[in-house]
């Protein structure tokens, strides 16, 4: 009889569990969607406009977060949206951010130096903003000061370096990024993105010793 009670107990909090888990998948459908819409206004509100830096870089990060529901649609369905791989100018792609980053910089009281360099990567355009885009906050958010951002391209490597002038980072970035991916820490999200982006595109996500700050380096092969 107990034997039957544990059953029936353990048949009953599977049961709980996953109408939490179908509950959360709906709320995060409706939520998804509710976002999709407001986004596509401002897209198409940004047709009507002259172009300019400044409008292209709103029109990225209305992208970025565009990129960001496909990201959870995918996740409920179990598969990732497919990327779409191009040669990619790293230089170009910072410039083409900079106003965004510029006004998220100055939002935190944070300074900001873009040096765009030279090489260019083939992958994903908006992945790869994406993956830097996190690298520019977590640096400004949690860094301040003045946060340098540089590309280069250095033994047919090209890597995109960002520097801040804060307390550094909390622990090495695997153990980051693993906390992350584990869901065991509140922080670390981004760099667990840029990390994972890195990875799709045959790089790595790195630290340097700094004398003060956090120093991130995205390592990506140069395209050829």
């Amino acid at each position: 009889m107990t034997g039957w009670l544990a059953l029936l107990a353990w048949a009953l909090g599977a049961s709980a569990l996953h109408l939490r888990g179908r509950q959360r998948l709906v709320l995060a459908a409706r939520a998804g969607h509710e976002v999709r819409g407001p986004l596509c206004a401002a897209r198409l509100a940004l047709d009507g406009l002259e172009r300019s830096a400044r409008v292209d870089a709103i029109d990225l990060e209305l992208r970025r977060a565009a990129l960001a529901l496909d990201d959870l649609s995918g996740a409920e369905r179990g598969r990732r949206p497919a990327e779409r791989l191009e040669a990619v100018d790293v230089g170009r792609l910072l410039a083409d951010t900079e106003h965004a980053w510029r006004a998220l910089a100055a939002a935190y009281g944070a300074g900001l130096e873009i040096d765009g360099g030279r090489g260019s990567v083939v992958g994903d355009r908006l992945r790869l903003a994406q993956a830097c885009g996190n690298l520019v906050a977590n640096a400004v958010e949690h860094g301040g000061g003045c946060v340098r951002v540089r590309a280069s391209s250095r033994g047919g490597r090209v890597l995109v370096e960002v520097a801040d002038a804060g307390p550094g980072l909390p622990a090495p970035v695997p153990a980051l990024v693993l906390a992350a991916r584990g869901r065991r820490s509140q922080r670390g999200h981004g760099l667990a993105i840029a990390a994972a982006i890195a990875e799709r595109h045959g790089g790595r996500l790195t630290s340097v010793p700094s004398a003060r700050g956090a120093h991130l380096v995205l390592d990506l092969p140069e395209a050829r």
